[in-house]
């Protein structure tokens, strides 16, 4: 008999509210600092990346306002918050890069995307430039455009 093996894919969150109000330029990998109940909530899929952003302080990078929700069977001893602060884990020149960036040339750091590498958590952060009114409807147009041509080439 053979074993059948689940297929699933890697990613656990995304942000898709930030391409949506940012151009995004250049792409970081981050690892992050967490507790034991929400690495079980995260294998429980329970993270949401909505409304979070990356704070630069004091040389360190930090997660806020990422909502991961504790699991009723997994905290029972804690005092779970699910929208607390999270370190984020990245080289020296990395965040040297990424405080430069958002000090100079006016950039924001915005979470993308949760994901596992291995058997450890990830984050995707982005350094993004903010898009004006008219550059998300230009940016809608060309999606939508982008499909209607798919579904003409799909039926002929």
């Amino acid at each position: 008999m053979s074993k059948k093996k689940k297929h699933s894919s890697n990613t656990i969150a995304l942000n898709k509210r930030s391409s949506h109000d940012y151009h995004l330029e250049e792409r970081f990998e981050a690892g992050i600092a967490l507790e034991g109940w929400e690495v079980k909530s995260i294998r429980g899929g329970k993270a949401q990346l909505i409304d979070s952003y990356v704070l630069l302080r004091d040389g360190e990078a930090w997660l806020i306002g990422a909502n991961i929700t504790p699991l009723s069977t997994a905290s029972t001893h804690i005092v779970a918050d699910p929208k607390r602060t999270r370190k984020l884990l990245l080289h020296q020149k990395e965040l040297a890069r990424l405080f430069l960036a958002t000090k100079q040339k006016g950039f924001a750091c915005v979470a993308t995307a949760l994901y596992w590498k291995n058997n450890k958590v990830k984050c995707e952060i982005a350094l993004g430039k903010g898009k004006k009114q008219h550059d998300k409807r230009a940016s809608e147009r060309e999606r939508e455009w982008e499909r209607q041509k798919q579904r003409l080439t799909k039926y002929r």
